[in-house]
């Protein structure tokens, strides 16, 4: 990920990468080839504090002041499913090092359905993204 782009840019990288892939099994062996780049979390950071709630499968989310961006948001995940791990590694490139108002401008939900992700995603996994969206908006409404 390159400093200092800003979400929609971030977004549009993303965009291009999925407009290159035709249909959804592409883009789902994308998304978890994405999930699978994650760098793991500290053993101690896969707890209750860091725990999405509402994702069917278990997924974690840290955030922490950024180092490079004054007032930003420096996100780090992980998840014990495949797909779920990717939605994660999609959401840290759209909204790590972020500011907290540029992250609640931002519409996730379109924008998964606009890269052909939303609607391919079990009704689970959907609520789970929701979950996943949500507390990154809970965390930067807080910052």
């Amino acid at each position: 990920m390159s400093r200092g782009m800003t979400v929609s840019q971030q977004a549009e990288q993303l965009r291009e990468d999925f407009a290159f892939l035709g249909d959804w099994e592409a883009r789902f062996t994308h998304l978890i080839d994405l999930g699978k780049a994650l760098p793991p979390l500290a053993n101690e950071e896969y707890n209750e504090l860091h725990k999405v709630r509402g994702c069917s499968s278990q997924v974690w989310l840290v955030s922490e002041p950024s180092t490079t961006s004054a007032g930003a948001i420096h996100l780090r995940g992980a998840s014990d499913a495949a797909i779920v791990a990717g939605l994660v590694a999609v959401i840290i490139h759209l909204f790590s090092d972020q500011q907290p108002a540029d992250i609640l401008a931002f519409d996730a939900p379109a924008f998964f359905k606009e890269i052909g992700i939303a609607d391919a995603l079990t009704p689970q996994r959907s609520n789970g993204l929701a979950s996943m969206i949500a507390r990154i908006r809970a965390v930067a409404e807080a910052a």
